[in-house]
């Protein structure tokens, strides 16, 4: 039976407490400022990439531009028959044909 009244004790306890709440007077714009601030922070996500700046953009695409320069240059410098060469005595498959007409 004492512990019915320790019980109802809080609940009176807990009730009085409840009256004594003041209200609270908030600015009109309350839910409107914190909605924006909400948003905002929301927005600024960061993105993985984000170490690739413009700047390094510009700069790489620059770098491979002129190596694609050099490698048109170099290009037009050897024709297809020094290339064909090239490859057949890198792999041995050359054939001497002087050589092989003297014999």
């Amino acid at each position: 039976m004492n512990t019915d009244n320790n019980i109802q004790n809080k609940i009176e306890n807990t009730i009085s407490t409840i009256d004594a709440i003041e209200t609270v007077n908030v600015s009109p714009f309350f839910k409107e400022k914190t909605m924006q601030r909400l948003f905002l922070e929301k927005e600024e996500e960061k993105v993985a990439w984000s170490w690739f700046t413009p700047k390094l953009q510009f700069a790489t695409l620059a770098c491979i531009v002129v190596l694609n320069v050099v490698a048109i240059i170099n290009k037009q410098e050897t024709t297809y028959d020094e290339n064909v060469s090239q490859f057949a005595e890198s792999y041995g498959l050359s054939i001497n044909t002087e050589t092989s007409l003297l014999n």
